[in-house]
């Protein structure tokens, strides 16, 4: 009694609790991905592998819309921001129907390229697409708002929905389908959805927006949109390629390689969320903004090196705990793509923190090495090792190079402020 007596005393900040809500979602989806590897086995994994790996790109995809969203229901209100949503809601829907539609279509091609069993869990993704695009315009106006609670909500139901339907319908008909997987992510973002605010979403008379104003979200849209691309490259373009390279039961190895060692971007993907919005509010009420830069670096610098260590120390017994005896042979490479996931993860702090603040350099940068990453592995791929380590000698450099320009910044700011 004493115990929860304390816990209403200490009342848990918005924050904190939409932290720990991102802790549990990533556990209920590292949990989804461990139980499909060990339910379907390398082999079938390669094609569960693929279908996760597109819902990782449509949700960078996505993400532009979300961040656009945040940003700007920050720094509007009133009628303004009501007419600024509707505009957001319109935009998004019309890109998720197009994106949709194209999947649909190509759904043969992609089948071919990735050397999947069916085509139809192509299909079946295909017709998610414009709901996942809707989900992240309303999860933009909460994060922007910080409102915590809803925010942490729609992203604890799309995990559990999809958890429950998808391992219900392959436990209950013993069904190890693709298209299963695709019908359990298509319901999942009927149920991320909720809690869903705006129902006048697209009114018949609405404020028109300035042209100061278009031309501020459309500029962000674009620099946001380039960046969520070099996003997509990095974090998903060595399984897709390790799909088209490699054979089914080694691509299967590679995605719970990939699956453990990302847990580090995961978190830090928490701290973004966090990130744009307070450096948005601080930079609009004149404040500095490089503290929260460094808290948060040094949050993803301590979480990365224990995982790091971890992975090295005990490699072995991380596989079998998590995906079984079967997918033992990845464990020598454990640690190193932790490496490369590590570095990633602190440069990707760094390329948020100068978009919420205009600056666009570091963006430009990850899209550059993003494209180099994806080369190298084209060029060296003769086993999965030499994929790793093609991947750390790009982040590396990422890391670097993004290190360089923050004090390259940082001392030209100080130049300007000192000549006033």
């Amino acid at each position: 009694m004493q115990f929860f007596s304390q816990i209403k005393e200490k009342k848990i900040k918005p924050e904190q609790l939409f932290m720990l809500s991102v802790l549990a979602v990533n556990g209920g989806n590292y949990l989804y991905n461990l139980i499909l590897g060990r339910i379907l086995g390398p082999a079938q994994f390669a094609d569960a592998a693929v279908l996760i790996t597109f819902l990782l790109v449509l949700s960078f995809a996505a993400m532009t819309f979300q961040l656009v969203t945040a940003k700007f229901s920050v720094l509007f209100e009133n009628d303004i921001f009501q007419s600024f949503i509707s505009k957001v809601y319109k935009n998004a829907l019309a890109v998720g129907l197009a994106f949709g539609a194209l999947i649909i279509i190509f759904a043969g091609a992609l089948q071919n390229v990735f050397n999947t069993s069916s085509s139809n869990m192509f299909v079946v993704f295909g017709f998610g697409v414009p709901l996942y695009f809707l989900m992240s315009v309303n999860r933009g106006v909460f994060q922007g708002k910080k409102s915590f609670k809803n925010l942490s909500i729609t992203y604890q139901t799309e995990m559990l929905s999809r958890l429950v339907i998808t391992l219900g319908l392959i436990l209950l008909f013993d069904i190890k389908s693709s298209v299963v997987i695709a019908v359990g992510i298509l319901a999942s973002f009927v149920f991320g959805l909720f809690p869903f605010k705006y129902k006048n979403l697209f009114p018949k008379k609405a404020l028109v927006l300035s042209q100061t104003h278009s031309k501020d979200i459309r500029h962000f849209f674009i620099i946001t949109a380039f960046y969520e691309l070099t996003q997509i490259i990095i974090n998903n373009s060595d399984i897709l390629l390790v799909k088209h390279f490699f054979e089914s039961y080694e691509a299967g190895l590679y995605a719970s390689l990939a699956l453990i060692g990302r847990i580090v971007y995961f978190i830090a993907w928490m701290f973004v969320m966090l990130l744009l919005p307070t450096v948005v509010e601080l930079k609009k009420e004149g404040k500095k903004t490089a503290p929260i830069l460094f808290k948060y670096v040094g949050y993803i610098a301590a979480i990365s090196i224990t995982i790091i260590l971890v992975c090295l120390a005990f490699p072995e017994t991380i596989i079998t705990l998590l995906f079984g005896d079967s997918y033992i042979a990845m464990a020598p490479l454990l640690w190193k793509y932790a490496i490369a996931t590590s570095m990633f993860a602190i440069s990707n702090i760094f390329a948020y923190y100068y978009l919420s603040l205009d600056k666009y350099v570091p963006v430009v940068i990850s899209g550059v090495f993003g494209m180099l990453q994806m080369l190298l592995v084209i060029y060296f791929h003769d086993s999965l090792e030499q994929v790793v380590y093609m991947q750390i000698v790009a982040m590396l450099l990422l890391l670097v190079i993004q290190l360089i320009y923050f004090k390259y910044d940082s001392s030209k700011s100080a130049k300007t402020l000192n000549l006033k």
